[in-house]
């Protein structure tokens, strides 16, 4: 890692972590478990690998990041705040009629935010439509987009990778939240979507397995996924829903549920080392 020191950006992600609690508590909805599970991945992102510039959000040719699992957008608004895209002090205000930050990511009025999303399944599928764009106008960025696993279930997915391989859409690097739970269940007990290696390596894709929560292992796969040629990269991410907090890890209960306020403080003193 260049800029900051792995520890460095391990205290990144873990700060983090208590902004996601403290945003979805005050809002009283939202989706804790897939925002803590993806909060690692965006912080390397964000922090180490994506060539942005805050000041200057519609850089034309800055990497751009389609959160396709739009309904995890409080990981996304805390990274984009904490990187000085807005003030921080705009994430309590999560969900809140008339303000920025809604349930689900809105290019129109959050600074940062490069695709609205929420719908499950589009985002590939934005996310080639980009990098097509890229190609056809001779820019050198990259297109990032984090799909959940169970989201690999919307066929549209599938469409879009056929389109990602037919195009050679080697700028695109794919990310899959594999925590094993969605909303209604396991992905193996609603609609099993493995083996992902192995359906995305049927549709000309390089894949690439690591632990998601392992941010060296991060690291070196996006490096690795930016040197791949003729073909887009998946990186499958074996993550933790919840990750971070016990009580909330591999609990499908937290898919959709805000803490309550003891269940806040009982969260925030755990993330901070405290009893």
């Amino acid at each position: 890692m260049t800029a900051l020191t792995t520890d460095e950006l391990k205290e990144i992600a873990n700060s983090a972590r208590i902004d996601i609690i403290e945003m979805i508590t005050e809002a009283g909805s939202g989706h804790p478990g897939g925002s803590l599970s993806i909060i690692d991945i965006l912080t390397v992102l964000y922090y180490d690998k994506m060539n942005i510039d805050p000041e200057n959000p519609k850089m034309e040719n800055r990497d751009r990041l389609v959160l396709s699992k739009g309904h995890v957008a409080p990981a996304l608004y805390t990274t984009l705040a904490n990187k000085g895209y807005f003030p921080k002090a705009e994430l309590m205000k999560l969900r809140k009629a008339g303000e920025m930050l809604q349930g689900h990511p809105d290019m129109k009025s959050t600074p940062g935010v490069d695709a609205s999303t929420g719908s499950l399944g589009q985002g590939l599928s934005i996310a080639n439509g980009m990098a097509l764009a890229a190609k056809l106008n001779n820019q050198d960025h990259t297109i990032y987009t984090i799909l959940g696993d169970g989201e690999l279930q919307e066929g549209q997915i599938w469409e879009a990778a056929m389109s990602s391989a037919h195009y050679n859409l080697d700028n695109v690097i794919a990310i899959v939240d594999h925590n094993g739970l969605q909303i209604d269940g396991t992905n193996d007990e609603v609609m099993t979507v493995n083996p992902i290696d192995k359906k995305f390596e049927s549709f000309n894709w390089e894949v690439i397995k690591i632990d998601g929560h392992d941010l060296d292992q991060i690291s070196s796969a996006l490096d690795q996924a930016k040197k791949v040629e003729g073909k887009p990269t998946v990186i499958v991410a074996e993550t933790v829903k919840g990750k971070g907090v016990s009580f909330m890890e591999n609990n499908g209960d937290w898919h959709g549920v805000a803490p309550n306020v003891e269940q806040k403080e009982a969260a925030i003193n755990e993330l901070r080392g405290e009893k």
